[in-house]
């Protein structure tokens, strides 16, 4: 595996900033689709869903990270192989996490656009490592790489928050 790097990029969209990290894959859209939607292949990289999507939400349980609580997505968007926007409520002073897969088919194979709005600028210290993370496990898990070989706590936090703090300087205080 490469060294890990820093991919998220800022993009304000309706007011609010949001950060966007990509991932190519050498092939169809389809397939990175059930990648990034099936249970089964969801787990692989990331954690797996229970419900009727067509209830308008799922509960998504979080598998590389033991300490992480269920948590209900409710699906704003769902355009199939296309777009997935999805709401999960937080708690406390987080607020909910607005989260959007798109895809696209270009350069011979499927980009993932992956981004999630930041209520603060300053969450992508933390936020972007995180994603990094897990769509680099999902890299792995498409290609015939070694998953369990991704190290979240070795190569990801804090290792690339200071890129992040750097691409996303946080709001000012306008108290």
């Amino acid at each position: 595996m490469t060294t890990p790097r820093a991919t998220g990029q800022p993009e304000v969209r309706d007011d609010a900033t949001w950060i966007v990290l990509t991932r190519h894959f050498a092939a169809p859209v389809e397939d990175v689709w059930a990648a990034v939607t099936e249970p089964g292949r969801l787990e692989r990289w990331i954690g797996t869903w229970t419900g009727d999507p067509a209830s308008g939400s799922v509960t998504l349980r979080m598998t590389a990270e033991a300490e992480m609580p269920e948590e209900v997505h409710h699906i704003e968007a769902c355009e199939p192989p296309r777009l997935l926007r999805t709401r999960a409520h937080g708690e406390g002073p987080d607020g909910d996490w607005h989260l959007e897969l798109r895809l696209t088919e270009e350069d011979g194979g499927t980009t993932l656009h992956f981004g999630q709005a930041l209520p603060d600028p300053s969450w992508a210290r933390s936020v972007g490592p995180g994603w990094d993370y897990y769509l680099d496990r999902l890299v792995a898990a498409e290609t015939g790489g070694d998953v369990s070989g991704i190290d979240f706590d070795r190569d990801y936090y804090p290792a690339l928050s200071a890129d992040y703090e750097a691409r996303f300087p946080a709001t000012p205080d306008r108290s």
